[in-house]
């Protein structure tokens, strides 16, 4: 049973993950940067303050007590994950929900799965090694399925390139607005591997999570400390850019533009980022019901996966292209589908 109400609230996270950009869409006459940083306010800042204040009291003691070089690490996974996280947003945009989830989190869960064994590896560090993955049945899974992930992703790619290659201009973006393979796929790689990040955090972070829960805290809702300081982490990258965007592009008259629908594109990029939260609110408490951590972020991963690319089917991103394209992008998501099952498979050996 407890394993069931794990997969229910990764499946819940899963989805408020994939389902996130869909406000993004209702937003009228705001530059990226504008609507995605109000979306981040409420993603980084104002959502796990909520959730921290409700479900841990006094969350910010356990953070005050914690060992500095805890937190600093913490936090800096959480500044890497950031850029993770910026480029993610950049790839919706430029690839589309279906195309851009599947690449995005195809390297992340590769990498995800792949770098802390090698970090310990050539740190001389205890727990899970390479080499130690090498000498076992599962581990050997393990790297098998991180290279059916890469093929899956060739797979995709070559989807997308077919799709370029068939639509005109117009009926390319009559879809995705701005669609630019290139550049989307580019994106994606870096924000698939830095989106790992998240995952080390949580790890990094689990002292105050277990002194969260050694002080009363639920265990449901354990990891709602760490998630205030990795999403610090996330709102610095995200403002520092966002505020350089514009700088540049001269957008901050956004904000206060009466030529927009203001009170509406408030209140869709602060639903945005508020979903965005949801998902990693979801995968704590799943993560607090399955014993393996890794086994959780991939099953994380696999419904984002599924649930982004039927958003992009309802979406009709693929509409027009042949058929041939069309099996070639679901097979694509069918093999970076089975890349995540192997590898769940693997670390549950």
């Amino acid at each position: 049973m407890q394993i069931l109400l794990g997969v229910i609230y990764h499946f819940i996270g899963g989805f408020a993950s994939a389902s996130f950009y869909l406000p993004f869409k209702n937003v009228r006459r705001w530059s990226w940067e504008t609507y995605w940083l109000v979306g981040g306010i409420a993603s980084w800042l104002l959502a796990p303050w909520v959730a921290a204040t409700l479900t841990v009291p006094g969350y910010m003691d356990i953070v005050r007590e914690t060992p500095s070089s805890t937190v600093f690490w913490t936090y800096i996974m959480g500044l890497l994950w950031g850029i993770g996280g910026l480029t993610y947003g950049l790839s919706m945009r430029y690839l589309g929900l279906s195309l851009g989830v599947s690449v995005v989190l195809g390297f992340c869960s590769a990498f995800g799965a792949l770098i802390p064994p090698i970090y310990r590896d050539i740190a001389g560090l205890e727990g899970e090694t390479f080499s130690g993955l090498m000498a076992e049945t599962g581990g050997q899974l393990v790297v098998l399925g991180v290279f059916v992930c890469l093929v899956g992703i060739a797979i995709c790619g070559r989807a997308g390139v077919m799709k370029e290659r068939e639509l005109s201009p117009a009926e390319k973006t009559a879809s995705v607005q701005e669609f630019a393979l290139a550049r989307g796929l580019t994106v994606a790689v870096i924000s698939g591997i830095l989106s790992a990040c998240f995952n080390f955090g949580l790890e990094a972070g689990k002292p105050m999570a277990q002194m969260a829960e050694a002080v009363g805290a639920n265990p449901l809702f354990r990891n709602n400390v760490v998630f205030v300081v990795v999403l610090w982490g996330g709102l610095t990258t995200n403002l520092l850019w966002c505020l350089v965007l514009a700088a540049r592009n001269r957008s901050f008259s956004d904000y206060t533009n009466k030529e927009a629908p203001l009170a509406k594109n408030y209140i869709f990029a602060l639903l945005a980022g508020t979903t965005w939260f949801l998902q990693f609110f979801f995968y704590g408490m799943g993560e607090s019901k399955l014993s393996n951590g890794a086994a959780s972020w991939i099953l994380h991963m696999a419904f984002i996966i599924a649930l982004g690319n039927m958003w992009g089917l309802f979406l009709k991103e693929w509409r027009g292209v042949s058929k041939s394209t069309l099996a070639t992008v679901f097979l694509g998501i069918g093999v970076l589908l089975l890349s995540v099952v192997i590898v769940g498979y693997g670390n549950a050996l």
